[in-house]
């Protein structure tokens, strides 16, 4: 079991989503930035698609309340552990009584807290994901309040010395945030003086309706800016920036829209459409971010600014197998920490 001493701005019970309900108008939800939650997963010796805590800036304290392992990943939130220095992308031992603070996040937006045996909430439709639109999943269909007790399951690496409480830390490397989250792209302030000194380049697929556009707004839309406004969450990122014309203003009839989806509505301000969106929608689309971007874009803070990039099938395709081989070098790291603490073990015991 985890008390949550301190809930935080919004924190979530969330795994990988739910899948084969869409024609049910069921989102997928899920976490926002999936590469982190399952590496978090990895880390505890749970499968990929394990429950645990989506933490949106911060601040939260957790108490456990029995011994067990945890990683923190996605944003760095200068955490600690009974006041020592814990870091992100870490398999840290937890004894019963420990309180994991987890402060302010420093640059991304969103941390995971996993745990070995995961977040053992009651599933529903095949998730126990937290559903904040349909108020279903996860704790009660809600963000985790002060006072919230959390079941955990039993470790699904039972006898695996290398995810034992009694195990050593071990870490692995973290997703390139300095070429994807953080590159030097120094803002144009002409029309949003946001202040923020960097712009993050996400990867963005041509949308069915694209050719409805002008050219001018074709121009804007990969050469501007574009600010994440603070009306933005689970649903959508809601993004400003020259207003995005079409050449011919007539009414679509709603079809299937997914996550990275981008809209846009009258007002000619995109939409970013993120795991919890709808799942039809009746707005131009003008793009899609590739998959492989969406936990990058998930991590961008409001108002930040993002830089569309024009991507191919192909590149899209290619960028989707480096992440499996980044996770693939993960699983080679754990199975080395393995082996590495099953032959500590067997020297000990002779």
């Amino acid at each position: 079991m985890i008390d949550v001493i301190r809930a935080g701005l919004l924190t979530t019970i969330q795994d990988l989503g739910r899948h084969g309900h869409r024609h049910l108008g069921v989102a997928m939800g899920g976490a926002l930035d999936r590469l982190s939650l399952e590496v978090g997963n990895r880390l505890v010796g749970n499968r990929p698609d394990a429950a645990g805590l989506e933490i949106t800036f911060g601040p939260t304290v957790l108490r456990f309340l029995r011994a067990t392992r945890v990683a923190i990943t996605g944003t760095e939130f200068g955490a600690t552990l009974d006041g020592k220095p814990v870091y992100s992308w870490w398999s840290l031992p937890v004894q019963a009584g420990q309180e994991l603070v987890l402060n302010a996040a420093k640059r991304g937006m969103r941390g995971y807290v996993c745990v070995a045996g995961g977040i053992d909430v009651l599933p529903m439709l095949g998730s126990r994901s937290t559903d904040l639109a349909g108020h279903f999943g996860g704790l009660g269909g809600r963000a985790l309040r002060d006072g919230d007790r959390l079941p955990v399951g039993a470790p699904q690496q039972r006898g695996h010395v290398g995810f034992s409480p009694e195990a050593p830390e071990f870490g692995v490397k973290a997703p390139s945030w300095c070429k994807f989250v953080l590159v030097h792209e120094p803002l144009r302030r002409g029309r949003h003086p946001s202040g923020v000194p960097w712009a993050v380049p996400i990867r963005v697929l041509r949308g069915p309706e694209y050719d409805n556009f002008t050219d001018a707004a074709h121009e804007s839309f990969w050469a501007d800016e574009w600010l994440v406004t603070p009306n933005s969450n689970r649903m959508g990122y809601r993004l400003a920036g020259a207003a995005l014309e079409r050449t011919r203003k007539t009414d679509l009839l709603s079809h299937a829209v997914l996550p990275g989806t981008i809209q846009v509505p009258p007002n000619g301000q995109p939409i970013v459409l993120m795991s919890d969106a709808q799942t039809t929608g009746g707005y131009p689309k003008i793009g899609a971010v590739i998959q492989a971007d969406l936990w990058k874009l998930a991590q961008v803070r409001l108002n930040a600014s993002v830089r569309f990039i024009p991507t191919t099938p192909y590149e899209a395709r290619q960028a989707l197998l480096e992440e499996r081989t980044y996770l693939r070098q993960i699983d080679a790291a754990i199975a080395m920490h393995e082996e590495r603490c099953a032959r500590q073990s067997a020297v000990a015991a002779l």
